[in-house]
């Protein structure tokens, strides 16, 4: 079902991207959603079976959801007003390039982990922001907070996933393809 969004590479890097890290975003690569998620694991230095749970957990692996009122996209559900960035309105965005969009929301991943988002101690939180924690990175991808209860409950959700490795389910097999 992501054929043709696999098959679609990136524009390449932002003009003006708001962290310079996110310049290193191209969403450049083709090839199956397994493929991707492997791929910008690797790129990113993260756990390519954490991508593929939060993947599984955001949209079933399908490039063609819409998440948040319409204001989320794609295999990783890149929020258009918090990355506008990510979404150029032309051929191999993150709503049309399944390698930018995972590419772009692994970029948010890394600058999070290497403890570039200090705005994190500012709103509500349950514990205060530090850099090496990916758990914490990914609760703050779902809920824009570290550790809140949302965050919390989203990162079990991930890591039951994960556990399960849902992605090598039946029921997850025969819905991808």
């Amino acid at each position: 079902m992501n054929s043709s969004y696999n098959q679609t590479r990136g524009f390449g890097s932002p003009a003006d991207p708001p962290m310079p890290l996110f310049k290193r975003v191209t969403g450049n690569f083709t090839g199956t959603t397994d493929e991707i998620l492997q791929w910008a694991a690797c790129k990113w230095g993260i756990d390519e079976d954490i991508v593929r749970a939060q993947a599984a957990k955001e949209s079933w692996w399908t490039q063609t959801n819409v998440g948040d009122n319409g204001e989320s996209f794609g295999i990783m559900q890149d929020r258009q007003p918090f990355m506008a960035w990510a979404f150029n309105n032309g051929a191999g965005d993150a709503r049309t390039s399944t390698a930018y969009n995972v590419d772009a929301s692994l970029a948010v991943r890394r600058s999070c982990f290497e403890g570039n988002e200090t705005w994190l101690n500012t709103p509500d939180r349950g514990r205060d922001y530090a850099a090496g924690d990916i758990w914490g990175c990914v609760g703050m991808w779902f809920s824009g907070r570290w550790y809140t209860q949302p965050a919390v409950d989203y990162i079990a959700a991930v890591q039951d996933y994960l556990k399960n490795k849902v992605w090598l389910t039946n029921d997850f097999l025969k819905y991808t393809g």
